[in-house]
């Protein structure tokens, strides 16, 4: 079972943005104080992020609905985690130039 929460307790608004991966949904549910609260997450498959938040808040959860994301989860990771190129190696030192006598 594997969930990632991208975003806790966020705007609902924030489902609306299209460089998700299409496998995120808003969770929509209660917290302990009866205050409704979103949650954006992502899952492979519907049932896990179910289990997920149903476990975790009981009668609190409402619903999950999918993000307008579209994003292949693939493009989404390696856009995420794109890295700093390393530095170029440079090349062997020149030694310095003979002495003329």
């Amino acid at each position: 079972m594997s969930v990632t929460v991208l975003q806790e307790k966020c705007d609902p608004k924030n489902a609306l943005d299209r460089n998700l991966p299409y496998t995120a949904y808003l969770i929509e549910y209660t917290d302990k104080d009866n205050l409704l609260c979103y949650d954006i997450a992502v899952s492979s498959k519907a049932v896990d992020l179910f289990d997920h938040y149903y476990d975790k808040y009981k009668k609190g959860f409402k619903k999950f609905t999918q993000t307008e994301g579209r994003l292949s989860p693939s493009q989404w990771n390696a856009a995420k985690t794109k890295a700093t190129p390393p530095p170029k190696k440079k090349g062997k030192p020149k030694p310095p130039p003979a002495a003329s006598a």
